[in-house]
């Protein structure tokens, strides 16, 4: 088993041994044994608290390279044809206090039928599908 110890972001020209991939919860783990999409056994280890971001390098003690990816996951994109429209819908689910990922053309949270029906009744187009999701770390959270 392959045992992943320090991050690093990965650049172009990077030699990749494996690549990880992972969905928006389980880049929130820290310690876990998970296997590469080839199929490889692999070991988190590394410091509590630490969140992964699709990209993001693993370095194993031997130096092996695992690159982490954004696995896809059913999610809810939010969409809307004004800023003042996407930001107020951003407020009211941030009042939730889920995982939210921002952008400047959507918003994509978790699945959830209270929360969509929020939103439709405040006028956004709300699509169901599956998606990478990359929640904000939050304000005490280190994304990078």
């Amino acid at each position: 088993m392959l045992t992943l110890t320090r991050r690093s972001h990965s650049h172009p020209g990077d030699v990749i041994d494996f690549t990880l991939s992972l969905t928006a919860e389980d880049r929130t783990r820290s310690r876990h044994h998970f296997q590469a999409d080839c199929g490889e056994p692999l070991h988190l280890q590394l410091p509590r608290g630490t969140v992964l971001r699709d990209g993001d390098l693993l370095i194993s003690e031997d130096d092996r390279r695992v690159k982490v990816i954004a696995k896809p996951e059913p999610v809810i994109t939010v969409r809307t044809t004004t800023t003042l429209e996407l930001l107020r819908a951003a407020y009211h689910v941030g009042n939730r206090h889920v995982p939210l990922e921002i952008t400047a053309e959507y918003l994509r949270l978790s699945p959830d039928s209270v929360l969509k029906d929020m939103l439709e009744n405040l006028g956004l187009q709300v699509e169901e599908g599956i998606a990478p999701f990359q929640p904000e770390a939050g304000a005490y959270g280190h994304s990078h």
